[in-house]
């Protein structure tokens, strides 16, 4: 069968890229530095904004941030800001800019630290007993935070990240996968059950 006829989370089937993100991303776990750390920046930029707005201007985000190379963006320089405050394909918002940089400097220390962005990530991911084995669309509706995102937010603030508050930080548990918030009625669902199934969880060391 089309995946154009099958269901959907209610979001999933928007406009232009939304159902592509819904059906081969949003929920997939990984634990790719660049990735992590891009979503991380990604979710902060959405802040008060629509995903729409962020996920169709993703290409200009990467291309203005080195495809969110992390060595390359904690090395940006006040004349960057006012290169990226000067481009339109982007949101331009001096603080989220700044918070990006900042945060690109504080994943390095991170880094340093656990090894990896996902070493330190899936530190995070809930236990299965605290999560609903079949998620209706209703329960889905109702996860806007989590006891872990509340902690990986107070964490990341305590390291001196910003924009990274705790229902900032459970949607970026949402799309990378720390959690399946696809409800069990979309046709996603079983495939992000499978996917997380034979996922190897980074470690330190």
């Amino acid at each position: 069968m089309s995946s154009i006829n099958l269901e959907r989370c209610g979001w999933g089937s928007g406009p232009g890229l939304m159902s592509h993100y819904h059906d081969t991303e949003w929920g997939f776990p990984t634990a790719d530095n660049s990735r992590l750390f891009e979503k991380l920046c990604l979710e902060g930029f959405q802040s008060g904004l629509s995903w729409s707005t962020i996920l169709n201007k993703r290409e200009d985000f990467r291309r203005c941030f080195k495809k969110f190379d992390i060595n390359k963006v904690s090395k940006f320089t006040q004349t960057d800001i006012e290169r990226l405050m000067g481009d339109a394909s982007i949101v331009r918002h001096r603080g989220k800019i700044e918070s990006t940089i900042n945060n690109a400097q504080r994943c390095r220390e991170l880094i340093k630290e656990c090894g990896s962005v996902g070493a330190y990530i899936w530190q995070f991911e809930p236990k299965a007993s605290t999560r609903p084995k079949r998620p209706t669309a209703t329960d889905v509706s109702t996860f806007i935070t989590s006891p872990e995102s509340i902690a990986l937010s107070k964490d990341l603030k305590k390291r001196g990240w910003s924009f990274v508050g705790p229902t900032t930080m459970y949607a970026f548990m949402q799309s990378m996968g720390l959690v399946n918030d696809h409800h069990v009625g979309c046709f996603v669902w079983k495939q992000v059950e499978a996917a997380r199934l034979g996922f190897e969880r980074p470690t330190s060391g």
